[in-house]
């Protein structure tokens, strides 16, 4: 479980996953049209702490989820464990993320001192079809003895008609990572997602960077996807500093099941996890939970359990429902999963990019020289995302069907043109060949260094088919670019892959120019160490690309920047703008020099740094974002930049690891005020938030006094004050 403070779409692009996020990017919603969505049907949660029923409750008001509060029982003959605010957070985001997914089913919470006792007594008393449990232990620290009674209990269960799932764990592929000692371990998974008979879920991570995934405002259920939006796997291990990836890897105890077949699953004779994958990362883009009173954002595999707690209990209402089986209940899915991901390639989207190598290092740790290890996620099953996340209704609708891919297709890749600028295009055409005499269907999926370029659907006749991507030079690097297209395979072809080379050259009509400089937020004149500086010009980029994640990247498409010689990252570059950090070791109340290098040509500007020179982020209509009205005594949000040094230190370009206790994230060293209306206002938090750089977030509350209409606010640090914004201030 991985936890980052709250905050919705804001103006840096930043989201949130509200419940009907997750029904659109996942296709849950056709579902839920068709009356799909939980009725009658049982999930039991299993945990070791009370609850506060007024978490669960507030999440289905906030989301407007029709969900009743579930059942709680408290295993008997055992102590009560009160209320654990360290298993609260945990208790509380599966309760709340499988009835989001399954809105009307019946929820169960048995609770002990102890989640194994619980998880003995819900399969004992046989409560539910359906059983979450975002717990785990590292398999290589468990006795034998252990795993093998944990996994009698995991038959038990299955032969009752249970789906026992299960979190594959957090700590990338050293599972038995532990920061409070010197051990330095090796690679490992988590049980009990390593048993057969239970379905291990890893990360994903969304790459939204280069689309229009998202809504520029929330919908009356706090929601803004769009669509689907392509994933990478999940690892924000250099962000927060430690191990934090989804959990995968190979058993050391159980051997390779006979149904755990198909294209990338590892020949290794053992069992694999984790079998599938949902979005994992609290830094982009968390699952918005309340606990403890407050709502927060989370992430991690133990999100990715419960959520799909929620898909298998609308698939056993779907089951039933058309006479498929007679009553509730899968038992072990596994076998099924394989077989479709086979069947019915379309029901999962494939995660090709992305690895959970970490550092298995502890802070600890003497003399420990270890590299990173782990996996890298690829074509078809990977040990990172298994076979990848899902499209529900695909999967669900398909769930009955068993045919399975018989033969491999043939397949080749080309591009009309080897030779490409930055700012230019070029058409892929992925042919896939009938080996049976059957045309293959499916789609074509490229992709290039951990980048997913696009999807393509094949179409043709007389066993031969193609697909066609126009991918932009702006979406590849500078340099020489392998691309790969990944033939989905289809109900008579396996899946297939191949290459092909692309070479992309940055042409210049001339040499950058810098035409102005300005603050980042208000478009002043004024600079200051850590701000984000915005650079105005021409030729100063190839083409316009974004930075995707923190920390911030030192090039794009080929650009650099440095100021006195020290590399300041970048957030946007194009042709006529750039945003980058200044570096916080810049010297204040000193001249400077910037230099843009745009692929080996340069251009140069000196500004003047001051100690502080703060901006405040609005709108096109000057209010500030993403609160531009509130109500007296109301407490709202507000980013700056230009606040200058911080404490506790932070590298330029990183971001504060996600989990940071809110005391201890960076904060300006000279004094904040704020006023609205030129009335002080109250301070409530100021800190950078774990995910952004070189932005400031300030939540105020709105003086009582303040008169009602258009009030400017100002935001004062060290003694200087921001150009005003505009808040609306009602009653």
């Amino acid at each position: 479980m991985r936890q980052l403070q709250p905050e919705y779409n804001g103006s840096r692009g930043s989201h949130y996953l509200a419940p009907d996020d997750v029904a659109v990017i996942y296709n849950i919603q056709p579902l839920y049209n068709a009356g799909v969505d939980g009725s009658g049907q049982q999930i039991v949660v299993v945990g070791q702490t009370q609850i506060k029923l007024s978490d669960i409750e507030q999440f289905h008001s906030s989301f407007n989820l029709p969900g009743g509060d579930p059942t709680l029982v408290e295993v008997p003959n055992t102590a009560n464990p009160g209320i654990s605010t360290d298993d609260l957070p945990e208790a509380d985001l599966d309760l709340e993320l499988a009835s989001a997914v399954a809105r009307k089913a019946s929820i169960t919470f048995v609770y002990s001192d102890d989640v194994e006792t619980s998880a003995q007594y819900a399969i004992d008393q046989n409560i539910a079809p359906v059983l979450s449990m975002s717990y785990g232990q590292c398999e290589a620290q468990t006795p034998a003895s252990d795993a093998r009674t944990m996994q009698s209990l995991a038959l038990q269960a299955n032969a009752q008609g249970i789906t026992w799932i299960a979190a594959s764990g957090d700590s990338g592929a050293a599972d038995c990572f532990d920061p409070t000692t010197r051990a330095v371990t090796g690679l490992s998974v988590d049980m009990p997602g390593s048993i057969p008979e239970v379905t291990s879920v890893g990360g994903t991570e969304f790459v939204d960077g280069g689309g229009s995934y998202w809504a520029n405002s929330n919908n009356a259920n706090q929601a803004s996807a769009l669509s689907y939006i392509p994933e990478t796997a999940w690892n924000d291990s250099v962000a927060d500093g430690s191990p934090s990836a989804s959990g995968g890897g190979v058993s050391i105890y159980f051997a390779k099941p006979s149904w755990q077949t198909g294209f990338g699953v590892p020949n290794d004779g053992a069992r694999d996890v984790p079998d599938l994958a949902l979005a994992g990362s609290a830094d982009h883009d968390g699952f918005l939970v309340y606990t403890g009173g407050s709502q927060q954002v989370y992430g991690g595999t133990s999100v990715g359990a419960p959520t799909f707690a929620g898909i298998t209990a609308l698939l056993n209402q779907y089951q039933v429902a058309h006479g498929f089986q007679s009553s509730a209940g899968q038992g072990n899915v596994n076998p099924r999963l394989y077989s479709l991901a086979q069947a019915t390639p379309s029901a999962f989207h494939d995660i090709t990019t992305g690895d959970n190598m970490v550092n298995p290092c502890p802070p600890k740790a003497r003399n420990c020289t270890s590299g990173n290890i782990g996996y890298s996620a690829g074509p078809g099953y990977d040990l990172v995302t298994g076979l990848g996340s899902l499209d529900v209704y695909a999967m669900v609708t398909a769930w009955h069907l068993s045919a399975t891919p018989r033969v491999t297709a043939a397949m080749d890749l080309s591009s009309d043109t080897g030779d490409i600028t930055p700012g230019g295009n070029t058409n892929l055409t992925a042919t896939v060949k009938g080996t049976n005499g059957t045309t293959p269907t499916g789609s074509v999926t490229f992709f290039s260094a951990g980048t997913t370029l696009g999807t393509a659907a094949l179409s043709g006749s007389g066993g031969n088919a193609t697909a066609t991507l126009t991918v932009r030079g702006s979406q590849l690097t500078v340099g020489t670019d392998t691309i790969t297209g990944q033939y989905s395979g289809d109900n008579s072809y396996n899946s297939a892959a191949a290459s092909t080379v692309i070479a992309v050259t940055a042409t210049l009509s001339g040499p950058p120019t810098i035409g102005g400089l300005t603050n980042g937020a208000s478009f002043k004149q004024v600079y200051a160490p850590g701000m984000i500086l915005t650079v105005f010009g021409t030729q100063l980029a190839p083409a316009a690309v974004s930075a995707v994640t923190v920390p911030l990247p030192a090039k794009l498409v080929g650009v650099s920047a440095t100021i006195n010689g020290v590399t300041a990252p970048l957030y946007y570059v194009s042709p006529g703008q750039l945003n980058i950090q200044v570096p916080y070791e810049t010297p204040a109340n000193s001249t400077v020099t910037l230099v843009v290098n745009n692929n080996g040509q340069t251009a140069s500007a000196n500004f003047r740094v001051a100690p502080a020179a703060p901006g405040i982020f609005a709108d096109s209509s000057g209010a500030p974002v993403p609160n531009g009205s509130a109500a007296r005594g109301q407490i709202v949000t507000l980013y700056i930049t230009g606040d200058g040094a911080v404490s506790p230190q932070l590298s330029t370009g990183a971001a504060p690891a996600a989990g940071t206790a809110t005391a201890n994230l960076p904060k300006p060293t000279q004094p904040v005020t704020l006023t609205v209306g030129g009335v002080p206002a109250s301070i409530q938090f100021i800190g950078i938030p774990s995910g952004l750089a070189g932005v400031t977030q300030i939540n105020y509350q709105v003086p009582s006094q303040s008169a009602i209409g258009t009030a400017s606010v100002v935001v004062t640090v060290g003694g200087v004050a921001s150009a005003p914004v505009n808040l609306k201030v009602t009653q």
